[in-house]
Parts: structure tokens; sequence; C-alpha cells
């Protein structure tokens, strides 16, 4: 094989996080937290490639909030990226990372795109899956990451593992919105369904081709706002009247549900995308009676639950199971295991 371009990593960091409210905010959320280790999740994230000959500088898409918190933060890990891309409004991922391509000139460099807020327990096993798409990736497919599931999850999308094109990748059947119940135990139960982790690698200009084949308006509306931006060092502002006037899609419905050459690598990985107060606990420390504990928590007489104290907080909990406290700043959220997915009927509420 000749020898590659380095891979540029695209960190998509515009999320909200609103699912772990009370303590991941709009102001700051998860990806800003140090949530599951000593440094935050967009630190972590943008470890998984430093160091590494084979990868470039990141390219980092963020909120213009959190423009000064994002460079701080990449600072102290000493991984500066060399493009900060701030948008001026939230368009979801299919015109965020057609910004980080062209920003990356728009030509046949590989961009691997992840998410800022996502575990991978297992940093080896997700580089030897970026190793075998590689080939493919150069042939001009679009390559995708699928988890191997461990439940019948219906908070993810799936993907329908197809036909082996490499060793270690397959072509994608179909991609899978998020399935009722049923449907899910039986993906799980097939042995041929991956998650949908959302990290993806592939040329920048395939992915640019693509996106102008089955979504013209978005990629002329991310264009203009490239070609109107205003540049401050690494930071790069698009014009955001064109920015605006891009349709909101995800890049499985603008492009990887539509496109042709469209590959799946199968890896487990030690994979969470942190969606919840649910899936926190599931990958945290445990104690013996599986309960999860951070801050000043007293614990008595419990199983299965968690229990979250921010500073200055003392949490005392007594006699109760599979149930979710947290405590941060003036706010209290206490929901039943399971039912943490349903925070944001809370937030709705709020608002109301």
């Amino acid at each position: 094989m000749p020898e590659s371009k380095p891979i540029i990593p695209v960190i998509l960091s515009g999320g909200s996080g609103t699912r772990l409210w009370p303590v991941s905010r709009p102001e700051r959320p998860k990806q800003l937290l140090a949530l599951t280790a000593e440094e935050t999740m967009l630190q972590l994230t943008a470890r998984r490639t430093g160091g590494d000959e084979r990868f470039a500088a990141p390219i980092v898409v963020a909120n213009a909030a959190h423009a000064d918190m994002v460079e701080e933060q990449l600072g102290e890990i000493a991984h500066d990226a060399q493009a900060l891309i701030l948008e001026p409004v939230g368009r979801n991922t299919a015109p965020a990372i057609a910004l980080a391509a062209l920003a990356a000139g728009g030509g046949s460099d590989p961009l691997l795109v992840m998410p800022s807020d996502h575990v991978i327990a297992d940093p080896e096993a997700f580089r030897r899956a970026i190793h075998a798409a590689l080939p493919m990736v150069e042939a001009g497919w679009l390559v995708t990451f699928g988890i191997t599931p461990e439940s019948p999850e219906t908070g993810y999308g799936w993907i329908k593992v197809g036909e082996s094109v490499a060793p270690g990748v397959n072509r994608v059947a179909r991609f899978v919105e998020k399935p009722p119940l049923e449907a899910a135990e039986a993906m799980l139960a097939s042995g041929d369904h991956a998650w949908n982790g959302g990290i993806f690698l592939f040329r920048a200009d395939v992915f640019l081709e693509a996106l102008g084949e089955h979504a013209p308006a978005m990629l002329a509306a991310v264009r203009a706002a490239m070609a109107g931006a205003r540049r401050e060092g690494a930071r790069i502002h698009p014009d955001a009247e064109a920015f605006a006037a891009s349709p909101s899609d995800s890049i499985d419905y603008a492009v990887m549900e539509k496109a042709e050459k469209v590959a799946v690598v199968p890896v487990a990985m030690g994979w969470s995308d942190v969606g919840s107060w649910d899936a926190l606990h599931a990958i945290s420390d445990c104690d013996a009676a599986s309960n999860a504990c951070t801050g000043d928590v007293v614990l008595l007489e419990s199983v299965n639950s968690l229990v979250h104290s921010g500073a200055g907080k003392r949490v005392a909990v007594l006699g109760v199971s599979d149930l979710i406290v947290v405590a941060h700043g003036d706010d209290i959220l206490v929901v039943p295991r399971g039912r943490s997915q349903d925070v944001k009927k809370l937030i709705d509420a709020m608002k109301r």
C-alpha cells in the first residue's frame, strides 16, 4: 500500500448533552466536563489520536459560545487544533463535517470524524479498526465504525452488516433508525447488526462529492459560509447568514444512507456515548452493591443506584434501589434507573 496521507481528526463539539442535566448545561455541555475521568471528554477524545505520526493536528467544530473553553482545554493537554471552526448556529452533523472538510482543503486527505463526548475504553482496538478501513477509504469508500452491540438498545441507530469487501470491512446492508424494543432484540439475536456509533472515516473530497450529489443546497450553503468566513489565528468564523441558510441534517440522513460505496468496520472497543445518567452508571466503577457515587455522598443499604453530588452539597440516601440522584448547583434530579433518557421531558416542562 502506498504511503498514506496523515489522517486529520475532526472532533465534533457542538452538542448540548441535555440528558445529563443538571450537570451538563448549554453553557458547559458534557464534552467540556470531566465525567468519566480526571480529564474532560473533549480532552480524552483529542488524546486518542495525539502523539501518533499517522494523525495530523485535529480540526474542531464547536459552538461559538464555547471557543475559549475548547482552546483552554486542548491547550492543557498540548493538543492545539489546526483549526477551530465556530458554528454561529447549530445545523446538525452533516454541515458541521462539511465545514471541516473544506477547512482541510477539500482534497484527498482522510478525515476521522469523532464526536467529542463518547467513551472508548480500548483505544488500541479503535486504532486497529482505523487501519483496517484505510485501504477502502483511499479507494473512495465512506466508512463508519459499527459498535459490537451488548444489549437491545432502542436509543441508538443500528447498522446491518453486509458482505465482506476487505479484511475486517463489510458493506453496509442498511441503516436502521432507533428501533422499537422487539426489533432491537431481533437484531441483537441475529448477530449481523452493530450499533451506529457516529464515528466515520473518509476522504474530504469523497464526502463533499457525495454531499453535492445528495444534499446540494447544504453543500452550497456551507461553501458560501466558508467563502465569507472571518479568521482569527486558528479560529474560523463561518458567515452566519450563509450557514444559517443550510438545511439541518445528520450525516446519516444526508449522505450515508444514500451513497453507494458505504462500508462498516465492526469493532468492540468499550464504546459508550454516555448519553444519559444510566449510561454513565453502566461504565462507572461501582461498589459491591452496584452503586456509583461521586462527590460528598452518604449511601446506606442501597443497591443499583447512582448518586452524584456537586461542590458544596452533601447527599444522603438510605434504603433505595435502582435510583439516580444528582445534585448540582441549585438543582436536584431524582429519576428511576432506566428512565434517565426522559430527562429531556423535565427540561421541556421547566421551559414551559
